[in-house]
């Protein structure tokens, strides 16, 4: 039976190579994802791990205490004298005290050099050590950085941004732009950096007052003596340490910490590609099952003749699985290799136009092969699953009828009462999760997804039986073809069951399509009208830096004010509130300028009456806190010690600009991490000078502050956007896959088709229809089958979408149901195409079929 299966895989090597091609495909993002995974978790583990060389213990400070200065607490306890005390703990061969932070470089172009990874900008201090040189920064061209004015940058970063000793670099941390000369270039092994970032260093001085204060360190590392162990040297630090500012850590902890950190990191970066691979193998699925269901068909005979001689059901059955198996190894091994390839081109299409992804090797592990192997394997033989119970079923006495197509099945009784049940369960919790939008919560959304996976199974299981009353829907396509029309509509009919598992996969990948596109215009236009609504001013100012610490200088506001073309320059101080489990974003403002910048709507109370004491919460707030005004709010404000009572004067609508939490700005700054600086500043101009032109003021009067980006209202709109653009390229991934499958089971199930009908269509020759009557008859069948799965696709994807979006609804303010009549008319023509191209072939192949050959074959 291993034979006879190798013979009939050997005997339809055209029509399995597509339905390899369909499998290799899901085969393939699986195995791709999973390779991406392993080699951006090691290029992570590279970019974000901290050079340990041979350190064995690392000696860092403890978190301050709330309320604390950052940046004078946390380097209070290391110092030169404790430096000196930890060099005498035996066990120790070297002390290498470190002040590192993050600097962010300007190019040549006065833009952030490789912006967007915060990973990556390492800073620190050229420490040199007994000969002058620096081990971990050997130079190589130009010397070390001496004052405050000097500036050393690895090669890389020099290459980057087109840098020479003896250029001026303009450069910020947490603060004001700097301008520093560069004196030297060094090279280094800190896989940070050589993974795409960018290094800075200063000497040891200008490095501590940036990073931690005159005289201290941020870390301290230690190398131990040979035969010292780590963990009994940590010991040994820990007691020299004062216990309640410093820790030691050891080499392998910090390894461990990092690990924790670099799973969350990348978790998020396979679950795109995993979409693809789930949507390629469920969609491919129904290609296999077609395709082995035909084969099935075409060889009633071969199947009877071998029970006849006495093969059992079992053999029988055990012979389709091993066809089955067979090709899903075929899929896995050529799957795995175009998988490598798309692990390859992964983090440049992740990462965007910047490449914010570190680079690195592939890895190649044991986990992808035998995810390629399980998934290949496994899900044909599924598939093929009920074809083989079928095959087992044949009768021996079949052997000596005629070689005549048997007549198809018509649907299941059972099967369409399991279907309506399902699609009345579906239909039903969607509309019902629909009817509560407000409670937009993670379980209702989940929920809202088992519905629409319920409802794809409904819809799946119903085709057979809507196959007739949809296909003569689409009459008006096949009419005008006269009698070849009517014939390619009744072809479409003759299987209801092989129609509809080949329009099937059209109709998944159609309703995603759908469904996504129309969740995605929903959502942008939701956003658009969010990012402008809450915002009268024309541009705003604000950081780049993930550290709380940043902010905008007094000075820089100033100068952002007495700007030409500026009415109304507003700082703004962002901080947070911590009140009754929840964490607050708070705006600082100042009640005099608030209403000429952000467009405030207040359900009761006023921004004019904002102050010390008081603050005014958006409607979602009131809602959660049960607030009014009038009421008391507690809470701990910024870095407060302890939390304080605040007086609600006003109740606004959600607005993003003015986020959770409204409060004066002198009060909010005090209490923020950078006192007396704002993170954003609101402008309104005059009107007198053109936005571009305002825009290049703005950006000198910020002095070209990589740190800082100055965005106008349609910047921010289209900055608030990128997400649906994520969302419309998952879209128009998932409909490029839907295609190619599609058109290879539309391509299989016409040459089955063609190959039944090889009688008929001589027939029809001899009494007179032409070749390109023949062909148009193929084609027009093609379309007819798309139609039927596009009509399908379209229907429960835009109903999915509408009660998604309707959960969307209370988690997106402004969102309202839109339907993009665009993408939708592309997808009913991308559809309708690939029926139209995937009957070339088979067309072709009938037409070629000469009249008496065709009567003499059939």
């Amino acid at each position: 039976m291993l034979r006879t299966a190798l013979r009939n895989l050997l005997a339809h090597k055209a029509r399995l190579a597509m339905t390899l091609l369909a499998a290799c495909l899901g085969v393939a993002f699986v195995s791709g994802t999973l390779v991406f995974a392993d080699s951006s978790a090691a290029a992570y583990r590279a970019a974000a791990s901290k050079d340990l060389g041979d350190t064995a213990v690392s000696v860092a400070p403890k978190d301050p205490p709330p309320g604390s200065s950052t940046a004078a607490d946390r380097g209070s306890a290391l110092d030169a004298a404790l430096a000196r005390k930890l060099a005498a703990v035996p066990g120790v061969a070297a002390v290498r005290p470190s002040a590192d932070g993050s600097a962010t470089l300007a190019a040549a172009d006065g833009t952030p050099l490789r912006a967007g990874r915060a990973w990556a900008n390492v800073a620190g201090a050229y420490v040199p050590g007994p000969d002058g040189a620096d081990a971990r920064h050997p130079l190589v061209e130009g010397r070390a950085p001496r004052d405050a004015g000097e500036l050393a940058v690895d090669r890389g970063t020099a290459a980057a941004g087109g840098f020479g000793t003896g250029d001026t670099i303009t450069l910020a941390t947490d603060g004001p732009a700097m301008r520093k000369r560069l004196v030297g270039i060094v090279d280094t092994t800190d896989t940070r950096v050589t993974s795409g970032g960018t290094l800075a260093l200063f000497d040891l001085a200008t490095a501590q007052r940036l990073f931690a204060a005159p005289g201290r360190f941020t870390g301290i590392d230690l190398s131990a003596a040979p035969g010292t162990d780590p963990y009994e040297l940590s010991r040994r630090v820990a007691a020299v340490l004062p216990a309640d500012r410093a820790e030691a850590v050891t080499a392998a902890a910090l390894a461990a910490q990092q690990g924790v950190y670099l799973d969350a990191l990348t978790r998020g970066h396979t679950k795109v590609p995993l979409v693809f691979a789930g949507v390629s193998l469920f969609i491919g699925s129904f290609l296999i099952v077609n395709t082995f269901t035909m084969l099935v068909t075409r060889r009633t005979r071969e199947i009877a003749l071998l029970r006849a001689l006495g093969a059992s059901r079992r053999q029988v059955a055990g012979s389709v699985l091993a066809e089955a198996a067979l090709l899903g190894l075929a899929a896995s091994v050529t799957g795995f290799l175009l998988g490598l390839g798309i692990a390859a081109v992964l983090p440049g299409l992740l990462g965007g136009g910047e490449g914010t992804l570190p680079r690195g090797p592939l890895v190649i592990g044991p986990g992808p092969v035998l995810a390629s192997l399980a998934v290949g394997v496994g899900v044909t033989v599924v598939a093929a699953w009920l074809p083989s119970r079928r095959a087992a079923k044949v009768p021996p006495v079949e052997a000596m009828r005629s070689a005549g197509a048997a007549p198809a099945p018509g649907p299941s009784r059972a099967r369409g009462a399991v279907g309506l049940a399902l699609l009345v369960l579906g239909a039903g919790l969607l509309v019902s999760l629909a009817g509560s939008a407000e409670d937009a919560s993670e379980e209702n959304l989940e929920h809202a997804l088992l519905g629409c996976g319920v409802l794809a199974v409904a819809m799946i299981l119903l085709a057979p039986l809507a196959a007739g009353p949809v296909i003569r829907l689409t009459g008006p396509l096949t009419r005008r073809a006269g009698a070849v029309g009517r014939l390619a509509r009744e072809n479409a009919l003759r299987d209801p069951r092989r129609t509809a598992a080949t329009a099937s996969s059209l109709m998944v990948s159609t309703a995603l399509v759908a469904g996504l596109a129309v969740i995605g215009h929903s959502t942008g236009q939701a956003l658009d009208r969010q990012a402008a609504a809450g915002l009268t001013a024309d541009h705003v100012i604000g950081t780049r830096s993930p550290t709380p610490t940043a902010g905008i200088a007094p000075d820089v506001v100033e100068r952002v004010a007495r700007t030409a073309g500026v009415r109304t320059a507003a700082p703004v101080a962002d901080s947070t509130l911590i009140t009754g489990g929840h964490v607050r974003s708070v705006s600082g403002v100042d009640p005099a300028s608030v209403d000429a910048v952000m467009r405030l709507t207040f359900r009761s109370g006023s921004a004019a009456d904002l102050g010390p004491g008081r603050i005014a919460v958006s409607e979602t707030v009131a809602r959660e806190q049960g607030l009014r005004t009038g009421g008391r709010l507690e809470g701990r404000l910024g870095r407060d010690r302890e939390p304080r009572q605040y007086t609600v004067v006003g109740v606004y609508r959600d607005n993003p600009v003015a986020h959770d939490v409204l409060g004066g700005r002198a009060e909010v700054q005090r209490a923020g991490h950078s006192p007396g600086a704002v993170q954003r500043i609101l402008v309104r101009t005059d009107g007198s000078t053109s936005g571009a032109e305002v825009s290049e003021r703005l950006r000198a009067a910020v002095g070209g502050n990589p740190l800082l980006k100055v965005q106008s209202r349609a910047e921010l709109v289209r900055e608030a956007a990128g997400t649906v653009g994520d969302l419309l390229s998952l879209m128009y991934g998932l409909l490029v896959i839907g295609v190619v499958i599609t058109s290879l089971g539309i391509v299989n199930t016409l040459a089955m088709s063609v190959a039944e009908r090889t009688r008929e269509i001589g027939v029809l020759r001899a009494i007179g229809m032409d070749r390109s009557g023949i062909r148009r008859m193929v084609r027009l069948e093609a379309l007819t089958v798309a139609a039927f799965g596009t009509l399908l696709g379209l229907a429960a994807g835009v109903f999915g979408a509408w009660a998604v979006g309707a959960l969307a609804n209370g988690a997106v303010a402004e969102y309202a149901f839109a339907l993009p009549w665009g993408t939708l008319l592309l997808v009913c023509v991308l559809s309708l195409a690939t029926g139209a191209v995937a009957a070339v072939v088979p067309a072709r192949r009938a037409a070629a079929l000469g009249p008496l050959r065709a009567v003499a074959d059939g």
